[in-house]
């Protein structure tokens, strides 16, 4: 095993399949001799060349595009984002074109390729370097969406969405990038598959749900929340679309309590599908009503150190949400 940080993690999963398959390749802006805005590729295009690593021009229209030709032509194209907030020129690309042409074609093409997003707040990125905007994507039908919030899971995970057959968007949450090391396997095995979530912590009086950045804040909360007689088990997701409903009902039925967290605004956002699906098919299970914490309603992160501060979920409001809940 390799003590690595989740950048590192990154870095080493694309590497690993660079050197596997020459149909591997990675594009975006910056992402050749720079090494990418926060290194994730960095050393990639002096190894493997220009021809497998690619600057593009300033487009994520052309970005999402490029990538889904090259899949259509049988290569396993790795698009990088630089920012998750900067993906809206290639929504269309992404939401109506990439998504929808297994199904269009009648399974006749597949669209093998990755999508890396930086996310999310905490990084002093203000209002266009700070956005989770995960729920826009897993609300369509024929994207996979992950959010790993562990070393060997953004590992394990990015192997699995290169080699998958459809389009994956990988949310990375930007204030893990470097936040602890842990082991990661050192021998080019640990694929994680897409689609099942990970009790990171069990406990019987309490499910907290979360994903990224939330994982870290979550246990730390769990941790607070023992000292005072609450055991709560804390449940990663990882895995966003497709979702891992049987180890969230699973999880219901031990604690009777659901507490969904997430950074992302509240109304409109994921852990409202994961808190519908706990009181549509877990509601015997219940015994407080489910609770979504998220985002405050303002449209982005603010810049301001204490404002941003504000807005950002963290340990202290997770153990406050589950002290509203009753766990004791």
């Amino acid at each position: 095993m390799a003590e690595l940080n989740i950048l590192e993690a990154i870095r080493r999963a694309m590497d690993e399949e660079l050197a596997a398959d020459e149909r591997v390749m990675v594009l975006g802006e910056d992402v050749g001799r720079k090494g990418g805005v926060f290194g994730a590729t960095d050393g990639l295009w002096a190894k493997y060349g220009d021809k497998r690593v690619l600057d593009t021009p300033l487009s994520e229209g052309l970005i999402a595009g490029a990538a889904m030709g090259a899949a259509l032509y049988g290569l396993r194209p790795i698009a990088e984002m630089q920012f998750a907030d900067f993906v809206y020129p290639g929504f269309n690309q992404i939401v109506s074109e990439i998504a929808r042409m297994r199904f269009r074609s009648n399974g006749a093409f597949g669209v093998p390729m990755v999508i890396r997003m930086p996310y999310g707040g905490g990084v002093h990125g203000a209002l266009y370097h700070s956005q989770s905007n995960e729920g826009y994507f897993t609300a369509t039908v024929g994207l996979k969406v992950v959010a790993p919030g562990t070393p060997a899971d953004a590992y394990g995970l990015l192997k699995a969405a290169v080699r998958d057959p459809d389009p994956v968007l990988f949310f990375e949450h930007k204030k893990t990038y470097r936040l602890f090391k842990a082991e990661v396997p050192d021998d080019g095995d640990g694929l994680v598959p897409i689609g099942p979530a990970a009790v990171a912590r069990s406990g019987s009086d309490l499910s907290i749900f979360c994903y990224g950045y939330m994982r870290y804040c979550a246990l730390e909360a769990a941790e607070t929340l023992a000292r005072e007689g609450v055991d709560a088990e804390v449940v990663d997701l990882r895995t966003l679309r497709p979702l891992d409903t049987e180890t969230v009902l699973a999880s219901v039925e031990r604690t009777g309590r659901a507490l969904v967290v997430h950074e992302a605004n509240q109304f409109g956002g994921f852990g409202g599908e994961v808190a519908a699906i706990i009181a549509e098919r877990g509601f015997e299970h219940l015994d407080a009503p489910v609770t979504r914490l998220a985002g405050p309603e303002v449209p982005a992160v603010p810049y301001h150190h204490d404002l941003e501060e504000w807005f950002m979920v963290n340990p202290e409001r997770i153990v406050e949400a589950a002290r509203a809940l009753g766990a004791y």
